[in-house]
């Protein structure tokens, strides 16, 4: 399929600089970064965030051995002078 496409110059710049570098003719080297970037596209969905992971750690052992009295839960945290 023959069609126009107009590129930004930072864009055109790559292109060439990828197109020297693998030698290849400037179609052959926009075909293979079109296809790798729509490969990319495809393979997120859309709206979908990249997967955030947390590192776990141990917070050592807990000073209190019961959390139901929360009075004392309170008295723990805020101090037996807290008003």
């Amino acid at each position: 399929m023959r069609t126009t496409v107009t590129l930004e110059d930072d864009v055109a710049l790559e292109i060439a600089k990828l197109q020297k570098a693998r030698d290849e003719s400037f179609k052959e080297t926009l075909n293979a970064v079109l296809r790798a970037g729509l490969a990319g596209l495809r393979a997120r969905r859309p709206g979908a965030r990249a997967a955030y992971r947390t590192q776990p750690m141990s917070l050592g052992t807990p000073r209190l051995k019961n959390l139901d009295d929360i009075s004392e839960v309170l008295a723990f945290g805020e101090g037996e002078d807290h008003p």
